[in-house]
């Protein structure tokens, strides 16, 4: 379409229709104006604006009613023309917004005429049009003392439809043309740059409407949730953008006391406001109330830009009006601080680069105005807090403690104005105290136990995960909320405090509260904790630079207080368990004399007071993991210079590392790990190495005072559990004072002792792993030579050729008769020197008469320890002779290579063994026949004759009686104790008689007892087991276990090679299918396969 620019050829083309348009006012002619408009360009429109204004204006102004549609025509007709063009005349300005306004005006009534949604959608969009198409100064025309109602009935105007039309769309275009009109438009051209004066004159206009509009507004803010946030946002921008305007603290200085008289008419200047100080003081008072209606509504709205623009409302506000809206402050504070931590992460961001603006400028500090507020807010916040925290869902919680966590940012250094009262630092402190209350009724805490070695080594993997105080602190449970937000939001609390607050006056305090009564004690010790990670600076955001973090010699000695608080005797060794009671009442009873007292709920147990509750439990369970925790938190506040109080931190939390309760253990566990993380550890073994020393004198200095020390023990025992053989040097002393302890408390303290010898034997097997001697290989060797003999003769009855060289067969008689000559004596000296090599200058040395040869440390503790097993083999408790069965058994396992050592102690101990394994308790027999697997396995010749003639007539005797009863039994037996025995004989006993190297008569007895167990009746099992004996027997006499098989069932016919030989006849040939025979088959594949 053809543009034209040159004003003559526009007015030919538009000169037809503005006259036919004013001829006659219709819908077509104005859409026919503006179709035609279209088509002239900007500059040409710009020199016709009157003349083009003039037919639509005159329609606008024709007496009578007109059709809507007509003036919505009209009226966006005008818009299109304001749009392209410039007003430059203040009279057209004036007379166009009177014009539109009057569009919409009822003249009975002060509220806008009923006409449509369209209309008056096109009538807002004018005006917004209008406003931005003034040029320069003509728009502060409208801004004249005279034009005062106009410019009133157009606010009344667009604030009626803000507020009363459904239409979300006229709403939103309504507060838009609204900020415009304010002058408070966020387009960058517009408007333009005012001076002083004319922002004195223009807030003094405004301040006449300032009640309706502020009033009005607030009604929109509040309204149903359901208009939308985007009416809301409006709606707050031009709330904050006129009271910024009105009640800027900068223009209000410059207001002179006494009111200039307007020239104008009298009524107009009774509207006109004269801002002095009383009108200020009113002013600020009335819109502090209103101010709190939209914080408390829009703080908790559901969509996150409301909560932003509630955020811009309140930085606009208190940097531009924190004196004249001094009521406001406490609720824009309020505000602004409960969404410092808000859920949504712009908003947080926005939040607290306001907040560091804030404090950038030091808004906050240097204003003790502020400050007081913020003060009093949180006193009575925190009068409040527990009555909140007992009543209030977990949203409201959050919430609440969002507002808390913010004063204290805000705040910042100012906070000890609030703690150096006695009455706001007592307030705090309790709510702090109540709301952190323990749920200590769970069951479970008390019934997990540890059971087996200490997890502590397997951990030293987690050193690259984060330390414990981030994401490895325990879950716990509280009285008043479940939402584990809240119990972070207390942390950041706490911390906070800890970084503005005077530390030492908050340690004091809470310290205090700790000892006052074991009802704070656990929350106390939380506090304490999450203090001293603030005072360090560990993620806590800094809002004021100028604040520094408390110097390290200060940080430990508030930790030191700390520590010695937490693990004092009455702190850290509590009841936990029933077991530990029973050792509490011990202790108690020994040292009452030492003053050594548990520590119960009251500060004098007695007897009835001894036994405590499982809630009772619980709590010392929560305290003592708690206080662990902080001793983590100290060690990352404190980093390297934490070393210096690894003398007295670590001994105790070896003690809890070792602890029976599962929960301390693991809260142990992973203390000792933050500890190498801040001290720069490579592994918990590498920091008990490093401070082994220290560790094995408390140890040695606690083992000679038992009674005041009964958990000395653990330590030991966690010490071997994670160490390596360079702690063998230095803690060998140590083990000779537990031997001399368990000497004297052996009836008291056996199951301690004998826990920590076990770990030391476990650790000597496993740092020095003894190769079996050349005995045992040669035996091994030999074995094999027979065994293979014998198989190469086993293949003659099934027709294969006999493969074994003539030569071997020859010299394995030989060596028969020879070592038959040695046996019986029959062997001259001189056949024997010939034969005998000349001894090493090694066996020289070891054979001298006149010196006994030093033993190996492994091998001396080994062997002492095996001595104090032969006394208490025979203990009357089941539990101490399960112990020392295990001791014994690892004993052996040390001692494998050193005969000389270890067959006198066999030869001691084997008859309490053999009592153990014929007479004694299930448990007993199951633990000794392990212990006899193992003997047999590294002294096998020494124990052949023994095992025959005392343990296996008694054991196949025992294997025959119980047959019948497991052949008849159900599926449950298989959980019974007489199954697992059973089950336990039959899979050793295999072993046991290759390692023993059993003859033929004691082969038979084993292969008699054993043959029930094949019968298909029995569990599977059991017959998987029996199965497993005869291949064990296959290894040491495969002819005779090959006969006795077969005569059980033979499933071939053995034909003789030549006529002259006898037929072989066997029990088992032609013989049905019985219960044994898919066993049997199984066997004597295996046997010729």
């Amino acid at each position: 379409m053809a543009v034209f620019d040159s004003p003559q050829e526009a007015f030919g083309i538009l000169r037809p229709v503005c006259v036919q348009l004013t001829k006659t006012q219709t819908i077509e002619n104005v859409e026919h104006l503006q179709t035609k408009l279209h088509t002239i360009g900007d500059s040409a429109l710009q020199d016709l604006q009157e003349y083009v204004l003039f037919p639509l204006r005159f329609t606008l102004k024709t007496p009578g009613s007109k059709r809507e549609s007509l003036v919505q025509c009209v009226v966006e007709c005008i818009t299109f023309v304001l749009s392209t063009t410039c007003i430059k005349k203040q009279d057209l300005l004036q007379e166009l917004f009177s014009e539109l306004c009057l569009c919409l005006s009822s003249p009975n009534s002060q509220q806008p005429a009923p006409v449509s949604e369209e209309l008056k959608l096109a009538v807002v969009q004018g005006l917004h049009t209008l406003m931005h198409s003034a040029y320069g100064d003509i728009i502060l025309s409208l801004y004249q003392p005279c034009t005062l109602p106009h410019l009133g009935f157009a606010i009344s105007l667009l604030l009626t439809l803000a507020e009363q039309e459904k239409s979300k769309q006229i709403k939103t275009s309504a507060l838009k043309c609204l900020q415009v009109l304010l002058l408070q438009c966020d387009c960058q051209d517009h408007p333009k740059l005012l001076d002083d004066t004319e922002r004195e004159q223009l807030g003094d206009l405004f301040a006449s409407f300032l009640p309706g509009i502020s009033t009005a507004l607030t009604r929109i803010i509040t309204g149903d949730f359901k208009q939308g946030h985007v009416i809301i946002i409006s709606a707050l921008k031009v709330f904050y953008k006129i009271i910024g305007f009105v009640m800027a603290d900068e223009q209000l200085e410059k207001i002179p006391k006494d009111k200039k008289k307007p020239s104008v008419e009298c009524r107009v200047a009774e509207l006109m406001v004269h801002r002095e100080a009383n009108w200020v003081k009113n002013t600020g008072s009335k819109l502090a109330t209103l101010i709190e209606k939209i914080v408390e509504f829009v703080s908790v709205h559901p969509h996150w830009k409301a909560r932003m623009e509630l955020i811009e409302l309140v930085q606009d506000l208190l940097l531009k009006c924190r004196q004249s809206l001094l009521n406001s402050v406490g609720h824009l504070l309020k505000a602004l601080v409960g969404l410092v931590n808000d859920e949504n992460a712009d908003v947080q961001s926005r939040c607290n680069k306001v907040l560091k603006t804030f404090a950038d400028q030091r808004i906050v500090v240097e204003s003790r105005a502020l400050a007081d507020i913020l003060s009093e807010n949180l006193h009575s916040l925190a009068t409040a807090l527990p009555r909140l925290m007992s009543s209030q869902d977990d949203q409201g919680k959050y919430s609440t403690l969002l507002l808390l966590l913010g004063y204290l940012k805000l705040l910042g250094p100012k906070v000890n104005f609030v703690l150096n009262s006695v009455a706001h630092l007592h307030r705090l402190s309790k709510a702090l105290i109540q709301v952190l209350e323990l749920d200590v009724a769970d069951v479970k805490i008390v019934e997990e136990r540890r059971w087996g070695p200490d997890r502590l080594a397997e951990s030293s993997s987690s050193l690259s995960e984060p330390p414990l105080y981030k994401s490895k602190s325990q879950r716990k449970y509280f009285r008043f909320f479940t939402d584990e937000r809240i119990f972070l939001l207390l942390r950041q609390i706490c911390q906070t405090l800890g970084f503005y607050g005077d530390l030492y006056l908050l340690v004091d305090h809470f310290t205090e509260l700790y000892n006052e009564s074991v009802i704070y004690r656990k929350q106390a010790a939380m506090i304490l904790n999450e203090l001293i990670v603030g005072a360090a600076g560990i993620e806590v955001e800094v809002l004021h630079e100028d604040k520094s973090m408390a110097g390290s010699e200060e940080l430990r000695q508030v930790i030191t207080s700390i520590l010695e608080e937490y693990i004092s005797q009455k702190n850290w060794y509590l009841v936990t368990s029933k077991e530990a009671e029973g050792t509490m009442k011990h202790s108690h009873l020994q040292a009452i004399t030492s003053d050594v007292h548990t520590c119960h709920l009251a500060p004098l147990p007695s007897s009835s007071e001894l036994s405590l509750t499982v809630c009772s439990m619980n709590s010392n369970i929560w305290q003592i993991c708690i206080q662990l925790e902080g001793i983590g938190c100290f060690a990352h506040a404190l980093g390297r210079e934490f070393r210096l109080l690894l003398m007295s931190a670590l001994y105790p939390v070896l003690e809890k590392a070792g602890d029976k309760t599962l929960l301390i253990s693991q809260v142990a566990t992973s203390t000792m790990i933050d500890i190498c993380h801040a001290c720069a550890y490579d592994s918990p073994r590498d920091l008990i190495n490093n401070n082994a020393d220290y560790l094995v004198n408390e140890i040695s200095l606690n083992l000679h005072q038992m009674a005041r020390s009964p958990h000395t023990p653990i330590v030991l025992e966690i010490m071997f559990q994670n160490s390596d053989a360079s702690l063998l040097p230095l803690i060998e002393d140590v083990i000779q004072d537990v031997l001399f302890s368990l000497d004297q408390f052996h009836d008291e303290r056996a199951a301690s002792f004998l826990s920590v010898l076990h770990t030391v034997l476990a650790a000597l097997a496993r740092w020095f792993p003894e190769a079996k001697d050349d005995k045992q290989l040669q035996k091994q060797n030999f074995r094999k030579e027979k065994y293979d003999l014998h198989q190469g003769s086993s293949t003659l009855g099934n027709g294969f050729a006999f493969t074994t060289p003539a030569e071997e067969i020859e010299q394995f008689l030989l060596n028969y008769l020879k070592n038959k000559d040695v046996a019986d004596g029959n062997v001259s000296d001189s056949d024997n020197e010939e034969e005998q090599p000349p001894p090493s200058e090694a066996e020289m040395n070891d054979v001298c008469p006149d010196v006994e040869a030093l033993l190996p440390v492994q091998t001396q503790i080994a062997k002492d320890v095996m001595e104090r097993c032969i006394h208490l083999l025979s203990d009357k408790d089941l539990k101490t002779r399960l112990k020392v069965l295990d001791v014994l058994e690892l004993c052996v396992t040390v001692l494998q290579s050193h005969e000389n050592q270890l067959l006198p102690m066999i030869h001691r101990v084997w008859l309490p063994l053999v009592h153990r394994l014929t007479n004694d308790d299930p448990l007993a027999v199951l633990r000794a026949f392990k212990v006899l697997c193992t003997l047999g396995n590294q002294c096998g010749d020494f124990l052949r004759n023994r095992f025959s003639k005392d343990i296996l007539p008694k054991l196949s005797g025992s294997l025959v009686t119980q047959a019948p009863v497991s052949a008849k039994a159900g599926p449950v037996y298989s959980h019974t104790l007489a199954f697992k025995l059973q089950l336990a004989v039959l899979q050793g006993l295999g072993s046991l008689c290759k390692e023993l190297d059993l003859g033929g008569g004691d082969l038979n007895k084993v292969a008699d007892a054993c043959l029930i167990y094949l019968s298909a009746k029995q569990p599977v099992k059991l017959q998987e087991a029996a199965r497993s004996v005869f291949l064990h027997l296959m290894k040491v006499d495969p002819d005779t276990t090959w006969f006795i098989l077969n005569e059980l069932y033979c499933p071939l016919p053995y034909e003789p090679p030549h006529p002259s030989l006898y037929p072989v006849s066997l029990s088992g040939m032609a013989k049905p299918r019985t219960e044994y025979t898919d066993n049997v088959l199984l066997l004597l594949a295996e046997l010729q396969g």
